[in-house]
């Protein structure tokens, strides 16, 4: 299980393209974007809830210790796997585990069964093992079912040595219902979220760096809450309301 520190902040494009350029002085561009026209990559993550919204709640309270449940996708190819992700913070520290599955069998675990080992992508890590394992027992625990289809693009860099230090610059943030769990890269109506702004996550293990610190300070960037789960439901379920701006001013 890794663990890491998420700081994440919400910005206009026109900030993002200067702060892209200060972020290439210190990481190269993550190698799945360099395959990509638009050096970014389509993102997309089913997220499982309890029928009173349990862990949205818990998000949306600020509980210090709190897990998502979602499953990750990135195309529709049958040949590419789903990856159950299971997403903890712990105060200020995030860790992650995931697992990945063979298309085919994507559908065990959401009903509650636990795949066979040559189900899984990399059916020799032990850790895969335990990451499926955990997801299950998570999500048969709060009754958890399929509730929302969250995807964007991302743009990521990286340095070139180790994942010590990784960015990232979050766009066209879209969500809808997905309770049948299509794990489908289509969507049918998706709303919207961030409407030109753009989502910067500055992530790192063990320390801080300076060059961080100098970045904010140039860019005068407020941290702020940015789960795209969260905020998106929120959104989404407010867009028929007189003026959904004023929902989306309070989250953003």
């Amino acid at each position: 299980m890794a663990s890491r520190y998420e700081l994440k902040y919400i910005i206009p494009e026109h900030i993002a393209l200067q702060m892209r350029d200060f972020v290439r002085q210190h990481l190269e561009l993550d190698e799945f974007c360099v395959r990509q026209k638009a050096s970014s990559y389509p993102i997309h993550s089913l997220y499982l809830d309890s029928d009173d919204w349990c862990l949205y709640w818990d998000t949306i309270n600020g509980n210090k210790n709190r897990y998502k449940l979602r499953v990750r996708y990135y195309t529709d190819d049958p040949k590419t796997p789903v990856f159950y992700e299971v997403k903890r913070r712990m105060k200020d520290v995030i860790l992650k585990q995931r697992c990945g599955v063979k298309r085919g069998f994507e559908q065990f675990p959401l009903s509650g069964h636990l795949p066979e080992r040559e189900h899984l992508a990399s059916p020799n890590k032990a850790s895969d093992m335990k990451a499926i394992h955990n997801f299950v027992e998570l999500m048969l625990r709060r009754n958890a079912k399929p509730k929302m289809h969250v995807a964007y693009d991302r743009e990521a860099y990286v340095n070139d040595y180790n994942n010590e230090f990784r960015v990232t610059f979050d766009r066209n943030v879209r969500v809808e219902p997905d309770p049948e769990a299509r794990l489908s890269t289509q969507m049918k109506h998706p709303y919207d979220c961030t409407q030109g702004l753009v989502i910067l996550e500055l992530k790192f293990t063990n320390r801080f760096p300076d060059w961080y610190r100098d970045l904010l300070r140039a860019f005068h960037v407020p941290l702020m809450s940015a789960s795209k789960y969260c905020e998106g439901s929120t959104l989404h379920f407010c867009r028929d309301l007189p003026e959904p701006d004023k929902v989306r001013n309070i989250l953003l």
